[in-house]
């Protein structure tokens, strides 16, 4: 398992049998760093799960061919079309001829306004299908929690691994491969945070309706969680994780920050550079 001492972002690591992640983070001050993540099965039919930010798109191709061939790529599973998940997708095309993209036609035209996705490349795959990979048959799944109404998770039954896309999300004090890093409090408060930043509407539905969709989720029986926004989940975290997650619809949406709270950061950068050095509020 990696550890913290050996975890190094945009360095994929295993987290079960031929499936790898592809760790990026964000810094997010002033709550830590927000992970950015994609995911590569490496079966009989190698499957990229995300193809990760533009801002690091060289860096990302890197590692993705460091784990598989890109003409071994058979499939491109994009979870949705958001800029973190989609980001790479044409690059990726273009490096994985023999590649289709597992998308929805939602997807395709919420991407128009910037590409033309190659249609004749794509196999629509919603809430519930199923696709033959060749040595494993993956599952899309709602997840509870999306800030995309394209949304899908990906569940791979023979490793036991589901791709959460963004529930789960939750902010960290550093990088880290594991949510085992964190301590109690900060993965109670991170999973609060995380869930009511990416999808605020949840404060507004009916707590026993919304029950049922994490139980149906939860059901899966995943024996690993990955995500783009967080560390892996194993173990005991992961009914944790799912009752932190009931109680969402109870709890006030998170106050997001104000003018005020950018003042006052600007403030504190501007003391602390020296004056013959450009002022923070100037670059």
């Amino acid at each position: 398992m990696t550890t913290l001492e050996s975890f190094d972002l945009l360095q994929p690591y295993k987290i079960a049998e031929e499936t790898f992640v592809i760790p990026w983070a964000l810094e997010a001050p002033p709550v830590g760093h927000f992970p950015m993540n994609s995911m590569v099965i490496r079966g009989t039919e190698p499957v990229l799960v995300d193809t990760g930010a533009p801002a690091v798109r060289s860096q990302w191709l890197e590692a993705a061919w460091s784990i598989v061939d890109p003409l071994d790529v058979r499939w491109i599973f994009l979870t949705h079309d958001d800029r973190d998940h989609a980001g790479n997708l044409l690059a990726v095309l273009a490096e994985c001829p023999n590649a289709t993209l597992l998308t929805t036609w939602f997807s395709i035209g919420r991407m128009a306004d910037e590409w033309e996705t190659p249609i004749n490349r794509c196999r629509f795959m919603t809430d519930g299908d199923t696709i033959d990979v060749g040595d494993r048959t993956l599952v899309a799944k709602r997840p509870p929690l999306y800030d995309n109404p394209t949304t899908r998770a990906l569940f791979d039954p023979k490793a036991s691994v589901l791709w959460a896309v963004d529930t789960f999300a939750t902010n960290v004090p550093t990088p880290m491969p594991e949510m085992a890093a964190l301590s109690r409090d900060e993965f109670r408060d991170g999973q609060f945070f995380g869930g009511r930043l990416v999808s605020p509407w949840v404060a507004l539905l009916d707590a026993q309706k919304f029950g049922t969709v994490v139980t149906d989720f939860q059901h899966l029986n995943a024996e690993v969680i990955a995500g783009c926004h967080c560390p892996v989940l194993r173990g005991a975290q992961i009914p944790e994780a799912y009752d932190l997650l009931r109680q969402l619809p109870g709890i006030p949406p998170w106050e997001e920050f104000t003018q005020t709270d950018l003042d006052q950061w600007m403030a504190v950068a501007e003391s602390s550079v020296p004056p013959e050095q450009p002022r923070p509020s100037g670059t």
